[in-house]
């Protein structure tokens, strides 16, 4: 490189050297594009019977052979219609179980829901009788005694029954 030359002419040199790529590709070339989508077509049809291939083997029946169809042009593949409404109908008894189930999943939540909710509103009733009891005043303002007792005396009881006694 010269050190007179300007700033300029160096860019312009660069240029020339490290041009974009994409740049030299500028032009519409109608024949290329036609051979790209005809690539990626075909690559779609191959791909699509290779899987097609590869469930037929999975199921390793003699009879699949003859499910698929090669349409004019040897590429896309199609079904029988007698063996699509065999699979429409095993997939409608798939759905039709799957509902089922989760149904009587939904009724079983539903049913413990239940339970617990009636078990949380007899204890809510005896716990409000109980406060009903405790808070019963005479007429002079005191609390009566019959009811304290009598709970302390069912706690004492309770609380015999449920532990077990400790004898070495």
């Amino acid at each position: 490189m010269k050190k007179n030359e300007g700033v300029n002419a160096r860019m312009r040199r660069r240029k020339n050297y490290s041009g974009n790529v994409k740049s030299d590709k500028s032009h519409y070339n109608p024949a290329l594009i036609k051979k790209q989508k005809e690539f990626y077509k075909n690559a779609k049809n191959i791909k699509k019977f290779k899987k097609m291939l590869k469930q037929q083997t999975e199921q390793t029946d003699p009879s699949s052979a003859q499910k698929l169809m090669i349409e004019n042009d040897g590429a896309v593949m199609k079904e029988n219609k007698g063996e699509s409404e065999k699979r429409r109908n095993g997939l409608e008894e798939l759905y039709r179980k799957k509902h089922e189930e989760k149904e009587r999943e939904r009724m079983e939540r539903e049913a413990a829901l239940m339970a617990k909710k009636e078990e949380r509103e007899e204890a809510q009733a005896r716990r409000k009788a109980l406060r009903d009891k405790m808070l019963k005043k005479t007429r002079k303002g005191q609390p009566l005694m019959k009811y304290r007792i009598q709970h302390l005396l069912d706690t004492i009881q309770v609380s015999t029954q449920i532990k077990p006694s400790k004898s070495p």
